[in-house]
Formats: structure tokens, C-alpha cells, sequence
């Protein structure tokens, strides 16, 4: 079966202000569109509001994974190109948030608890990223000693 929302239409922009009304009713403050040399929407960044202080998160796209991952199902060729990654990678994500909010809705989770693979470190990298760096090994908690 191939990946959710392949033969999407709906461009990417309209998809990223989907997601942004979406974290706009949960909270989420200073969203920001971050644009690759290409023009086309590469990351999607905002700050929402923990009792820890404002934290930063950013929500990542990888359209050529996903371009990849179309070419590997075999899916037609109209739908395997780039520009048709960019509209699917953003649809798989809005459909993402959207699936979380109602998580979040529930009240089983908090905003920070959700996107916490995706909060943003003062390096400039999110915490998986840094948890790869450290092969996901947690540090002593203490500053820098023992890390």
C-alpha cells in the first residue's frame, strides 16, 4: 500500500497553514516558516509556553525521504517528483499534528510531552538530534560533568 497522502493536491502552503492554526489553538506563539534556498517551506518553527518558561520546537519535512519512499512503493510516475513530495511530506505532517492535538485534547499528554523530540536546544538543535550526538545516552544531569 503506498504512503498516506501520495496523490495529494494540496500544496504545501495551505497544509503548513493548516498546522499553524491548529498549534495556534493549542498555545503555540511566534510561528515561524523556515524557507530552503529553493523557496519551498523546509521547517516549521514556534514557541509554546511550559511551566519551565517558553520553549522553542521545530517541526521538520524531508521531502526527498519521502520522495524516496514513493519511488521504492512504485507508485506512478506522476507522483513521483519532487514538488509532489514537498505537497505529501507536508500532509503526512499536518495529518500528524492534527492526531496529536486530539491526544492532547484528551489531556493524557501536554504540549511540551508531545513535541519534545522536536524542542529546540540553545546549539540550535533539536533533542533527538542531540540524543543521536550522545547515541541516546542520557547525561549525569550535573552540567557538563560526566557527559
Amino acid at each position: 500500500m503506498p504512503i498516506a497522502n501520495y496523490t495529494t493536491s494540496v500544496q504545501a502552503i495551505k497544509s503548513v497553514g493548516e498546522i499553524q492554526g491548529m498549534l495556534v489553538a493549542h498555545g503555540a506563539r511566534q510561528i515561524l516558516m523556515n524557507y530552503a534556498k529553493d523557496g519551498t517551506i523546509e521547517s516549521l518553527s514556534f514557541m509554546i509556553e511550559t511551566p519551565y518558561g517558553e520553549i522553542p520546537i521545530q517541526l521538520p519535512v524531508d521531502p526527498p525521504a519521502v520522495l524516496k519512499v514513493l519511488e521504492e512503493q512504485g507508485v506512478p510516475n506522476r507522483y513521483c517528483n519532487q514538488a509532489q513530495s514537498v505537497k505529501v511530506a507536508w500532509r503526512i505532517l499536518k495529518d500528524w499534528v492534527r492526531a496529536q492535538m486530539a491526544i492532547l485534547e484528551t489531556e493524557m499528554v501536554r504540549m511540551e510531552q508531545v513535541f519534545l523530540p522536536y524542542m529546540v536546544g540553545k546549539d540550535g538543535k533539536t533533542l533527538y538530534e542531540t540524543m543521536i550526538d550522545r547515541h541516546f545516552l542520557l547525561g549525569t544531569g550535573k552540567g557538563d560533568e560526566g557527559e
